[in-house]
């Protein structure tokens, strides 16, 4: 099979050299068994690749599996997982099933891996090893057989040194890297996933298709995509839903997407510019940096502040601001740049949605 009748099978758009080479290498390890590690900013289409591996592997009779390990409560993991008994636990009035043995002979999508506590990736990498658990409650050993393919947003890496992942499974676990580039560095992709989501609405409404001005292309193009192919997906329907002329141009994107500040005091960064994608990364940089020498400004000047004469009159309390105060400000700074999209806010402040929605609710942020 060709790389592009693979991919016409498999729902994978896109012509990009990028898109071809992780094909490619999909086809040669579908089969192999192994376990594979899918990694690359949220909304690349990291679940997309995933079906298609199970799809091309000797298991694709089976069940495939979804679990988005960020989305569950840390103490409920495991009981979705493994399954538990009758009684194991407030709540257990049944006996339940896990993912792994609804996954038996399978794939287990593992999504957001990176978010799973310490606790659980022990019992993991031991199910990976022995393809062997107990339910929770039990005291019998169920064997099971399931292919796992795991995904993450994060640097495991980096995690690892952290300590926040498991070394020996961060190894047992990356068999197989995927690294899917983001949209912005797969250019050539944007206007067939374009092309492919305007068909998919048009047929799912029955409405006649769609056409865009020549203005189009290039507007989407240099357009940065923060959120990759998800906000891609949403942008176009949403441009679509509220279009009444059968006809899109670059202006029923407008109020859809974030558009550049120039403001000194902005802290977002910009995100479209008509400009080659060196000096948008130049640009990028540069307005880090400066945002960093602010940063760093405004600690000396708090480090200036003597908090042991508390005698100096020079010093008002009320321009102590706490770290409370901060955090809050930081976190609905990210909200509104963001337009609430908790997966991408939770990414962008560096911190895992499980704790974003912790602290919605601390500051009462709603």
């Amino acid at each position: 099979m060709t790389t592009e009748e693979f991919q016409k099978k498999h729902n994978i758009v896109g012509k990009s050299k990028q898109t071809k080479d992780l094909v490619d290498i999909i086809q040669q390890v579908a089969d192999a068994d192994i376990s594979i590690l899918i990694t690359g900013e949220s909304g690349v289409g990291k679940e997309v690749f995933a079906r298609a591996i199970h799809e091309a592997s000797k298991r694709s009779s089976k069940n495939l599996v979804n679990v988005n390990c960020g989305a569950i409560p840390e103490g409920l993991l495991e009981s979705e997982l493994f399954g538990h008994e009758k009684g194991s636990f407030t709540g257990a009035t049944d006996v339940r099933k896990g993912y792994f043995e609804i996954a038996d002979k399978g794939t287990l999508f593992l999504d957001e891996i990176g978010e799973m506590s310490l606790t659980t990736q022990v019992k993991l990498l031991r199910v990976l090893e022995t393809n062997e658990f107990m339910r929770l409650g039990s005291e019998r050993v169920t064997s099971v057989d399931v292919r796992i393919i795991a995904a993450t947003n994060k640097s495991l890496e980096q995690e690892v040194i952290n300590k926040r992942f498991r070394n020996d499974l961060f190894f047992r676990l990356k068999a197989v890297t995927l690294t899917i580039p983001p949209l912005r560095e797969r250019k050539e992709d944007i206007l067939p996933l374009a092309d492919y989501f305007i068909k998919n609405y048009s047929e799912r409404n029955n409405l006649p298709p769609f056409e865009y001005s020549d203005d189009v292309p290039n507007f989407l193009v240099n357009y940065y995509w923060p959120g990759n192919i998800r906000e891609l997906k949403n942008t176009i329907e949403s441009a679509l839903a509220l279009n009444n002329t059968g006809k899109i141009t670059s202006e029923s994107f407008n109020l859809l997407l974030s558009r550049p500040t120039m403001l000194e005091e902005s802290r977002n960064l910009p995100v479209y510019l008509d400009k080659p994608s060196d000096a948008l990364d130049r640009e990028m940089i540069y307005r880090a940096l400066i945002d960093i020498k602010k940063d760093i400004n405004d600690l000396k000047n708090i480090a200036r502040i003597n908090f042991n004469n508390v005698e100096d009159n020079s010093v008002k309390p009320s321009s102590v601001v706490s770290i409370n105060e901060l955090e809050k400000d930081a976190i609905e700074n990210a909200l509104e740049y963001t337009k609430w999209n908790k997966k991408l806010t939770s990414k962008l402040l560096n911190i895992s949605e499980r704790t974003l929605y912790r602290k919605l609710k601390e500051y009462e942020i709603n």
